[in-house]
């Protein structure tokens, strides 16, 4: 039987690297609460993403819980139904509604034209998702919320190092929040990260993070316990060595994706975006109409010859059952994300895939044309 192929796998460095990591938090017996590699690593952090100040989470999905709670937001927020679940649960978790709008073909981020549409007195702020790491049109949406008085926080658990006319994508909106599951570019197994503008934010996140605690005895919000592990930041720190590295492998198999697949018919690669510095997060190709077999006919083909691809992302947000029965969610109102959620698959891309084995994954897309 052979290797069974997925969508991500975890870039992981040699285990002897990673040992005398371990062997200094056993020295320390510091393991969690801030500790030295947790520091290192956030330093670390904000030098590589060229960001001023970063705080580090257990996940993505309580760190974006968490950057709500740090703006004190309430009432209705603009959101995307073209996005891994977490992105609206965060909303709920906070007892906000979320409010779905389209989005655009190109990008697959909001599409700002129809924001401006759904802005009520309810309206308190916008959570766009930076898709598969291309940056969504940041001066747009900046535009509308100073407008309309709204906050701006990016999902961007794909953007890590993405860069935008020559800045971090993570600098723009009030806070950027990370992921840094197993998945992902840059992991630290599981982890998350939010990137603030300044230091009176971040003290605010810290507390929020932990419980609410301001010092041993003063706690000043309902805060939750959000903090990563010392084992988690020494991985992290291991991680970002070799980040380049891995960027750089995911660029040439993204390339050779690009240039295999493009001479069949009725597969469409999504555009390179413009002036941007990708990672390469996710590869997602589009099977149109005139491709012989229909998106799910060729996920379920591809799966017998033991390749892994994923719908990212099918179903849409909006039509699973705890969100369906929201006014935003109708179907009519998302004909662009209904379309795309119908179509999109995505291809194994990560550092260790063997270009051979791309270049199979490229000649069975082809192969099922006949």
């Amino acid at each position: 039987m052979k290797k069974p192929i997925y969508v991500t796998q975890p870039h992981l460095p040699p285990l002897a690297e990673f040992i005398p990591y371990l062997e200094e938090i056993w020295e320390s017996k510091c393991l969690t609460n801030n500790g030295p590699f947790h520091k290192q690593l956030e330093q670390a952090l904000c030098e590589y993403l060229g960001v001023a100040h970063l705080a580090l989470f257990t996940n993505g999905t309580i760190a974006l819980i968490t950057a709500l709670q740090t703006l004190r937001i309430v009432g209705e927020v603009i959101t995307t139904p073209f996005s891994f679940v977490a992105t609206a649960n965060s909303l709920l978790w906070n007892g906000l509604t979320p409010v779905f709008v389209d989005i655009d073909p190109e990008s697959c981020n909001l599409d700002p034209d129809k924001i401006e549409q759904v802005i009520t007195p309810r309206t308190t702020a916008i959570m766009p998702v930076h898709c598969y790491g291309r940056p969504c049109d940041v001066e747009r949406i900046e535009l509308l919320a100073d407008t309309y008085g709204l906050k701006v926080i990016y999902d961007a658990a794909h953007a890590f190092g993405v860069q935008y006319k020559k800045e971090s994508l993570l600098t723009h909106g009030d806070l950027s929040v990370l992921s840094f599951h197993a998945t992902k570019v840059y992991n630290t197994f599981e982890g998350g990260a939010i990137v603030c503008p300044d230091a009176k934010t971040k003290r605010r996140i810290d507390y929020l993070k932990n419980f609410g605690f301001a010092d041993e005895v003063t706690v000043t919000a309902p805060g939750i316990n959000g903090k990563m592990s010392e084992i988690n930041a020494a991985f992290g720190l291991l991680q970002l060595k070799y980040v380049d590295d891995a960027i750089a492998s995911r660029g040439k198999i993204d390339a050779l994706y690009r240039e295999g697949l493009s001479g069949i018919k009725g597969i469409k690669c999504l555009s390179e975006p413009e002036d941007t510095v990708r990672t390469f997060s996710y590869f997602p190709i589009l099977v149109e109409d005139d491709y012989p077999l229909r998106r799910d006919d060729l996920h379920h083909a591809l799966r017998k010859e033991d390749i892994y691809t994923r719908r990212y992302f099918y179903p849409l947000i909006s039509d699973m059952p705890m969100y369906r029965g929201l006014p935003s969610a109708n179907p009519t109102n998302l004909p662009v994300a209904k379309r795309l959620s119908q179509q999109v698959l995505c291809l194994p891309i990560f550092p260790a895939l063997d270009f051979g084995i791309a270049e199979s994954i490229v000649d069975t897309i082809r192969r099922m044309q006949a």
